[in-house]
């Protein structure tokens, strides 16, 4: 039995993977997708003052209160900063990391950056509020995305412009990483940081890499195929 940590990305919440941790748990493992403070579910607790620590110190305290070990950890989108930054805590419980359509921030990187890196421009208000509001996502079933649409909620500024530390690269720690692009998203000039990061770890010997044929909103467009792509990775040893 594998224990699946699922983190949602910016303006999201757990809700986005409901469809994807049937299957999981009907294949015989545990699934557990913690919503980050301010957003989704959680965000009656919005407030100026939530920032990536916060989110990081969310998905650090789910796994510590649960004590989970041997988890395979995967952070969708924004969820790759988050991820990366509670590897210093969580490190040690960590058997796989899953970056989906994820950034793979270098330490001292915040999510302004590496949007500024890969797309030459700020994101949408950034600066102007101290919250952002959400970018708008194109779904492959026009209902499922109405639903999802409906929650989608403006996102803590700090939560994009906080800079992550990482006491070490990604790939120092003892466990296997994969990369998962959606690849039906269109390859910008200069690329957006998703196909910067999928470029990264395409050959490295450190990275598994794959891809599904879907636009970056993955866990909606595809919850069947990105868990049987789960479900590979930990019986192929990861």
């Amino acid at each position: 039995m594998a224990t699946f940590v699922l983190v949602h990305g910016a303006w999201s919440g757990a809700h986005d993977f409901r469809r994807v941790r049937g299957p999981l748990r009907a294949a015989g493992h545990e699934v557990f997708t913690p919503s980050l403070t301010g957003i989704g579910e959680r965000v009656h607790l919005v407030s100026p003052q939530v920032c990536l620590t916060t989110h990081i110190t969310d998905v650090v305290n789910a796994v510590r209160y649960e004590d989970l070990s041997e988890i395979v950890l995967l952070g969708w989108s924004y969820g790759g900063f988050v991820i990366s930054g509670a590897l210093e805590y969580l490190g040690d419980r960590v058997r796989h990391l899953v970056y989906l359509d994820a950034f793979v921030p270098r330490d001292g990187e915040s999510v302004e950056g590496a949007v500024s890196n890969g797309f030459g421009r700020r994101l949408p208000e950034l600066g102007a509020s101290w919250l952002v509001a959400p970018l708008m996502r194109e779904f492959d079933d026009p209902e499922v995305g109405a639903w999802v649409t409906r929650r989608r909620t403006p996102q803590p500024v700090g939560t994009f412009t906080e800079p992550v530390r990482l006491a070490r690269p990604v790939e120092d720690y003892p466990c296997t990483r994969t990369y998962v692009k959606a690849t039906a998203d269109a390859r910008t000039n200069p690329p957006g940081p998703f196909w910067l990061a999928a470029d990264r770890v395409r050959n490295s010997p450190a990275w598994r890499y794959r891809e599904i044929d879907t636009n970056h909103m993955v866990p909606v467009n595809r919850p069947d195929e990105l868990a049987r792509l789960l479900l590979d990775l930990i019986s192929a040893g990861g």
